[in-house]
């Protein structure tokens, strides 16, 4: 189902236009900034950017900063979408000199696409090969100089020769509670809300450090105080709100409280192996192990063992329980 008008405007217009405006990531937007004013006082365009870091962090808003910064058009695609060498060349054949290419999840593409790609990041140039067997010839096709600004949320499976052709490399952290303040505060603004500090608080509290939640859970917010009646937002309303949701003060949603539920109720904290873990819940295994687990294990809620997963004792103090006296681990 598609998003209505009203809600992609507003998605559109709750991302930043400059690094001025982009809240948080300070080392990444200082590196960015003295790149993209080097770059244009060359009058060349800017290095190939690798942005890496978990989903929801800006680093697709990053992308669309870069081209604007550098007065750019700005192309967008993703790994997915690029299954042959030829989806690759077809998309570089017909880039504009100085545009922007954004790859999102630039490890997903697939290997002869990203052996084009290296000539195309260092050389400005592919070979397009016509024809098969001993009759192929291939064809040299110069490029305009482009930038390429890839993005992934799992550096680690890039191939060394790949990441080597970036000339700059940033990754992006989960966000503190003021920096996520500040995003609401902003995105509020925008919507014309009105909202206490403790309001704010409150939201930054269950938005998991991540920027795309934070608007998320602001917009959630937003609808119940329109069907409630409520000018003002303060703390106990927006906790009303994302309650309502099953959105908890920790931040957990329901699939993560299924999976502690599962792991302490059924299986009296672990051990038990992620497929187990899933079939108990009723999901995926990639679904708990990509959307569950890493937020889990970073709050300190669940830990990985080598016989599987297990319930740590501020997971069992989360849902209310007395944790063992002696947990396994």
């Amino acid at each position: 189902m598609e998003e209505e008008p009203e809600e992609k405007m507003i998605e559109a217009a709750l991302r930043p236009k400059s690094l001025d405006d982009f809240v948080g990531q300070q080392r990444v937007r200082r590196q960015l900034s003295l790149l993209l004013e080097a770059s244009k006082l060359r009058g060349r365009s800017a290095d190939h950017v690798l942005l890496s870091g978990p989903p929801g962090l800006g680093k697709t808003t990053l992308s669309m900063i870069i081209a604007a910064e550098m007065d750019a058009p700005l192309r967008i695609t993703s790994g997915p979408a690029i299954q042959h060498s030829g989806d690759l060349a077809a998309i570089l054949s017909s880039l504009t000199p100085g545009e922007v290419l954004f790859l999102d999840e630039i490890h997903r593409m697939s290997r002869p696409a990203e052996e084009m790609l290296y000539m195309a990041m260092e050389d400005f140039r592919v070979d397009i090969v016509v024809g098969k067997g001993a009759g192929a010839t291939s064809i040299p096709l110069e490029l305009p100089p482009f930038t390429l600004v890839g993005a992934t949320t799992r550096a680690g499976l890039l191939p060394g020769p790949l990441r080597d052709r970036f000339g700059f490399t940033g990754h992006l952290e989960f966000y503190s509670s003021v920096e996520l303040e500040s995003v609401l505060r902003r995105s509020a603004g925008l919507m014309e809300m009105n909202i206490s500090s403790e309001g704010y608080s409150e939201i930054a509290g269950r938005s998991r450090g991540t920027p795309r939640i934070a608007n998320r859970l602001l917009r959630r917010v937003r609808d119940w105080a329109l069907v409630h009646g409520v000018d003002r937002i303060e703390a106990r309303e927006a906790a009303a709100a994302l309650d309502m949701y099953e959105v908890d003060a920790r931040g957990l949603d329901r699939l993560d409280r299924a999976v502690l539920e599962a792991l302490i109720h059924k299986f009296g904290g672990g051990p038990v192996g992620l497929s187990t873990l899933a079939i108990a819940v009723g999901e995926e295994v990639e679904t708990v192990e990509t959307v569950a687990e890493p937020y889990l294990v970073r709050e300190g809620l669940m830990g990985r063992t080598p016989r599987g997963r297990v319930a740590l004792p501020a997971a069992w103090e989360h849902l209310g329980l007395e944790a063992p006296e002696f947990p396994t681990l």
